[in-house]
């Protein structure tokens, strides 16, 4: 996706998002574009199911999913038993191949870590995935394949996770290249709103 259709997709839904839009750049061009839009008419006030529509193509852009599958996310948590449906959901979308790249700050952007997935970087439990939406539980290991350590992708890598919180559901041997997830999965990104998205859908 171009730089100007993220920016525009930013705009509506708020510069969360996408990382490129939380940068100077993205700043600077909606400064140029609230120059440029003085005579622009005032947005209308959202109703309850605008505000939940929001909420779940933020949740949806953010985690890079189509349409389809992430109403197959929605329905999977709400028939889990036992488990509140918000929080189901942001655990399988956590806990995605590519989001846990993401977290665990080797990738800068959850599109970048899908490509890196895409394109075989990465072996789950000795099995070689080119998956981004496969899910990882806390039994896996996921670890960085042997003949990719030596690319630039991965190289300065103890920099790369300095500059990124690791969640505590996580862990990270350096010196293997290997991660466990050591809880279950979560996220406490105010931005996201996974309780308005399961009432979007019981609608």
């Amino acid at each position: 996706m171009i730089l100007g259709a993220k920016f525009k997709i930013c705009r509506r839904l708020g510069s969360g998002v996408y990382d490129k839009c939380q940068s100077q750049k993205y700043m600077l061009s909606e400064a140029r574009h609230a120059k440029g839009g003085k005579n622009q008419k005032k947005p209308k006030q959202l109703t309850d199911y605008g505000i939940q529509l929001i909420a779940k193509q933020r949740i949806r852009f953010s985690y890079g999913v189509s349409e389809k599958q992430f109403v197959n996310y929605v329905r999977k948590a709400e028939s889990i038993s036992g488990a509140k449906p918000s929080e189901k959901l942001a655990e399988l979308l956590e806990s995605r191949l590519d989001n846990v790249v993401y977290r665990l700050g080797i990738a800068s952007s959850r599109r970048h870590a899908r490509q890196m997935v895409s394109h075989g970087h990465f072996i789950v439990n000795g099995k070689r995935t080119n998956v981004p939406s496969q899910a990882i539980s806390q039994k896996d290991v996921v670890t960085v394949r042997e003949s990719s350590k030596t690319s630039p992708l991965f190289q300065d890598i103890a920099k790369k996770m300095s500059q990124k919180n690791l969640p505590n559901w996580l862990s990270f041997d350096e010196k293997a290249m290997s991660a466990k997830l050591t809880g279950r999965p979560k996220t406490d990104d105010a931005f996201l709103d996974f309780h308005g998205v399961i009432e979007f859908y019981s609608r």
